[in-house]
């Protein structure tokens, strides 16, 4: 399996458990895991993040399990900000807004949008190492998983510039799965905007959202054939998907789109789809004189998914149905007062089938209230957006700071300030503290350039880095020197870390180090020993290991009797093969 086969087929998976049954849905999750587990021992990061992401969004959409999906989109966060996956990483922060959503958090999902989208806005030159195809495609996924919460918090104004964009990023390279996603989101959000127009009495706006979604519902039918969702062939996308069958219907609704509607809303699919199809049938009956079914199948809807808080601003569309048609409970509606329809008149809130009245005064002013929250929404959303911006800005440029530009280790300064913070953490003592120095890099500089030196630099320091725990500390002390700090390690624990950096660098190809090896002096912090002092110690160390020949490590220890005034005792290890046992 080539990691392009795993990435095609976990887009197709990602397609199917979408509109699939339960059983079906189980299975792909397995599958996923299968395949992330795969891209784990493969270790290409894109890859691991893209199954990190299909992992997650498949338990998100499968009722029952999308708090199952936290523990992946932490690590995808964490995975993302490691390898410095801009868009990925901005994916995840929109994935965790939809689970809060899920859990009834709006505030707090409105905030991983704007965490979200300040990355976007801060990630406009694509990686070329990707290529430009799959940055647009990974772009396009960012801003559409930020779209579906936008679009279920009911903030369209802000999910129609950022569905914008993902259509903008895509345009020039989509294929038919990709035309077809975008069309089918755009006729939601515009399904949802139309019926949010409605409930503050902008019937005209309303009635110009429902035509332009009928018209793009009809353009799906081409795209749809050769995408990848599941779908029965030779029948047409319309009597197969039911926003699209909804679209048709609400802009103009009759007894023609009932049968379509019916079987559609008795098959699987997302709850805020069910939602939009049983509105739509329910117009359909009502305007064929049936408002008796029109009020039990919206009280259906209503109770099958009375948990579900995926779509907040489609179940209040829900209830403002069931208003307007004038009844509390199922089987006693009585007769459209007009005959039906969507038109100014019968969209407004009727009480007993009359319209007006104190409590459709009530709600109105309600709606009204709530479609002022709405664009307090937005402005919240661009204001964070803007902070998120500004701190990641400001985060950068401390980051900046802290390191040391050719190598990425900390630099000095952020060395001297993790040495003063462990060394007064009593959870870190003991404190290994090694001083590095490369042996023979001053021929390197001297025989070939200082640009090939640089190079050595580098690769010495990514194998040294990689060589110790996560939790510690490689910085650069100052040209071929670095300093290690080794919280928790008693000095025979961080030698034999630091033997295995010693190996790995003398067992790096001679085109990459040029024969250079390492010498280290590792010392234990004293208790009250300033920065300065263990320092020094250390350094006095790495002149023994140079003194006895290099490649090894040199650590001072007090012998017996001694105090801490007299000279230290060295120990040295020179065996290449010392040191081998993991080191946790």
């Amino acid at each position: 399996m080539s990691d392009a086969w795993l990435l095609g087929r976990a887009r197709e998976l990602i397609a199917a458990v979408q509109r699939s049954d339960r059983g079906e849905q189980l299975s792909v999750i397995a599958t996923l895991d299968e395949m992330l587990e795969e891209a784990q021992r493969r270790g290409e990061p894109v890859l691991v993040a893209q199954l990190l992401r299909a992992a997650a969004l498949a338990r998100l959409v499968t009722k029952g399990l999308a708090t199952e999906a936290e523990p992946r989109l932490d690590e995808m966060l964490a995975h993302t900000r490691r390898h410095g996956l801009a868009l990925l990483r901005s994916d995840a922060h929109a994935l965790r807004g939809r689970l809060l959503v899920l859990a009834g958090q709006e505030d707090a999902a409105l905030t991983e949008i704007a965490r979200a989208l300040a990355i976007l806005d801060d990630a406009a030159t694509p990686d070329l190492q990707l290529g430009r195809r799959a940055w647009d495609r990974l772009l396009s996924s960012a801003l559409i998983d930020c779209w579906i919460v936008l679009n279920q918090l009911g903030v369209y104004e802000a999910a129609e510039e950022v569905i914008s964009r993902a259509h903008q990023a895509i345009r020039d390279s989509a294929g038919p799965h990709e035309i077809t996603l975008q069309l089918i989101n755009r006729i939601k959000m515009l399904l949802g905007w139309g019926l949010r127009l409605e409930r503050v009495g902008r019937y005209d706006e309303a009635g110009e959202k429902f035509r332009t979604a009928a018209s793009m519902a009809i353009a799906v039918e081409a795209p749809f054939a050769e995408s990848l969702f599941p779908r029965r062939a030779g029948i047409a996308a319309v009597d197969q998907v039911g926003v699209l069958a909804a679209a048709l219907a609400l802009a103009a609704p009759s007894a023609a789109h009932i049968d379509r509607l019916r079987e559609l809303l008795s098959t699987d699919g997302w709850p805020h789809e069910h939602v939009i199809v049983t509105i739509a049938l329910a117009r359909c009956l009502d305007n064929d004189g049936r408002r008796a079914e029109a009020v039990d199948t919206l009280h259906t809807t209503r109770h099958m998914h009375a948990e579900d808080n995926s779509q907040p601003s489609m179940r209040l569309n829900l209830m403002r149905e069931l208003a307007r048609l004038g009844e509390t409970e199922p089987g006693q509606a009585g007769q459209p007062a007009d005959g039906g329809g969507t038109g100014e008149a019968e969209g407004r809130i009727e009480v007993a089938g009359k319209p007006g009245g104190l409590l459709a005064d009530y709600a109105g002013a309600l709606e009204a209230e709530l479609w002022s929250l709405r664009e307090s929404q937005i402005a919240t959303l661009n204001t964070r957006r803007e902070h998120e911006r500004l701190s990641a800005e400001h985060g950068a440029i401390t980051q900046q700071a802290l390191q040391d530009p050719l190598t990425g280790l900390p630099n000095r300064r952020a060395l001297d300030e993790r040495l003063r913070t462990l060394a007064g953490t009593a959870t870190s003592q003991p404190l290994a503290v090694a001083l590095v120095d490369l042996d023979g890099f001053k021929d390197v500089n001297d025989r070939h350039s200082h640009a090939e030196g640089d190079d050595v630099l580098r690769v010495v320091a990514s194998t040294l880095r990689d060589a110790l725990r996560g939790d510690d500390l490689v910085a650069r002390y100052g040209g071929d020197e670095f300093i290690a700090l080794l919280p928790g390690a008693p000095v025979s624990a961080a030698k034999q870390a630091l033997g295995r950096a010693v190996s790995a660098v003398a067992a790096l190809p001679h085109h990459l180090s040029h024969g250079v090896t390492l010498s280290v002096g590792l010392v234990s912090l004293r208790p009250q020993e300033r920065a300065e002092q263990v320092l020094s110690r250390a350094d006095a160390a790495m002149y023994q290991a140079k003194r006895r020949g290099g490649n090894q490590v040199a650590s001072a220890t007090l012998g017996a009797g001694e105090d801490e005034g007299e000279p230290p005792e060295y120990e040295a290890e020179t065996d290449p093969t010392w040191g081998l046992e993991d080191h946790t």
